[in-house]
């Protein structure tokens, strides 16, 4: 009840304060409203080399405000949270003069914002791929309220249309989001052209090598696990950290990425000649590159890592939980591409043996990446340009 209502407060709110900057002329300008920064940036650095680019202007929650505005220096960066009043009014103040809204997650806002006629909102959701279920799919959404219902599916129907990467997700989307096949953009996802610029690859493998001088020493494995609710500062890793390093450390460094929702080391027995607990401020995609083998549970980070044709160890220790409280989009089991471990040992043992399907993997990711085949930003950036082209319809 007090949730709902704050939620009430702030959307009233937003409502009249982006009715009252719609009074300005709306501009040739590309808002990014930014939670995870990858896609909007590649998205961004395309739109740069187009010989009459856009206005832009970056929108960004805490999360990620710092290094966006450390990125794109040269253009207007808003910290989109009431802590700081002023850039809460100009980020609105941008979203109400835009002729493109670009979304890369679930925003509240949405529900009180009423886009003048030719602005096109566009979802650039921050996954290449699903696992579990989100949207009106979400099992945790029948612990919300008809009037919570009510503004998901307003949020929802501001998405005029949807970025993707296959037709398995354009699928999902449609059920999450309850909308149509004409709302979607099969123009790939932006930040997987990384996995095919051979140049940026070996840059960013030469960068790496550089911080973390292990990597070229050693075989490299990655621990992405996905965030768990309701409270992902408290997660600690359910891993024998000792029998691990014991069995390990000769071979192999073992790199442990958590989600950016969690804040903290989580328990990590620090073992500095074995175990690296990388910063937030390091990339997932850029440390896939050097990646040897994964390990991961829920994260979408798999349909990412499947371009490089590399194993996968799938670590739901907690699978049953998730399954009934989070949901699944489909069987668990079948849809991640390598075995399945419940225990330490049973990593230790795919990965000394290093027997996995790879065939089961290529399958995966031409399911998965359909149209996300190295031109991903530019086929958007075609796409904006030809669309800003057209007269203005559809809202008022």
């Amino acid at each position: 009840m007090v949730r709902e209502l704050f939620i009430s407060l702030y959307l009233l709110l937003f409502r009249v304060l982006f009715t009252l900057c719609k009074i300005f002329p709306l501009k040739r300008k590309i808002t990014f409203v930014v939670s995870f920064e990858q896609n909007s940036l590649y998205v961004y650095e395309e739109l740069k080399k187009h010989p009459d680019p856009f206005q832009v202007a970056f929108v960004c929650t805490s999360s990620c405000y710092r290094r966006v505005a450390e990125t794109v220096r040269q253009e207007k960066v808003f910290l989109f949270e009431m802590k700081n009043l002023q850039h809460f009014i100009r980020s609105i103040y941008n979203i109400a003069t835009s002729k493109f809204v670009i979304v890369d997650n679930y925003y509240g806002f949405l529900a009180a914002a009423r886009f003048k006629k030719g602005v096109e909102c566009i979802q650039l959701w921050h996954a290449a791929g699903a696992v579990k279920t989100f949207g009106l799919e979400d099992k945790t959404i029948r612990t919300r309220g008809k009037r919570a219902l009510k503004r998901f599916k307003k949020v929802y129907a501001h998405f005029d249309r949807v970025v993707v990467g296959s037709e398995k997700m354009k699928h999902i989307f449609m059920r999450a989001f309850g909308l149509p096949p004409e709302n979607f953009l099969c123009t790939g996802i932006p930040r997987t052209d990384l996995f095919f610029d051979q140049n940026r690859i070996r840059d960013i493998k030469k960068k790496l090598y550089k911080q973390y001088p292990a990597f070229q020493k050693k075989k490299v494995i990655l621990y992405a696990p996905t965030f768990r609710d309701p409270h992902p500062d408290q997660f600690e890793v359910p891993l024998d950290w000792d029998r691990l390093y014991d069995e390990l450390k000769d071979e192999y460094i073992f790199v442990v990425k958590f989600h950016p929702a969690v804040n903290k080391g989580a328990g990590l027995n620090q073992r500095h000649d074995f175990i690296i607990d990388c910063p937030k401020d390091v990339d997932v995609n850029e440390l896939l590159l050097v990646t040897d083998f994964l390990i991961t549970d829920y994260s979408s980070i798999p349909f990412e890592f499947a371009l490089l044709n590399k194993p996968m160890i799938f670590y739901p220790y907690d699978l049953k939980y998730y399954q009934e409280n989070r949901g699944f989009w489909g069987e668990y089991e079948r849809m991640v591409p390598g075995p399945l471990a419940f225990y330490t040992e049973e990593i230790i043992q795919y990965i000394k043996a290093d027997n996995f399907d790879m065939k089961r993997i290529i399958n995966f990711s031409s399911i998965w990446n359909h149209y996300s085949t190295g031109n991903s930003s530019y086929n958007l950036i075609t796409y904006l340009y030809q669309y800003s082209r057209k007269p203005a319809s559809g809202r008022s």
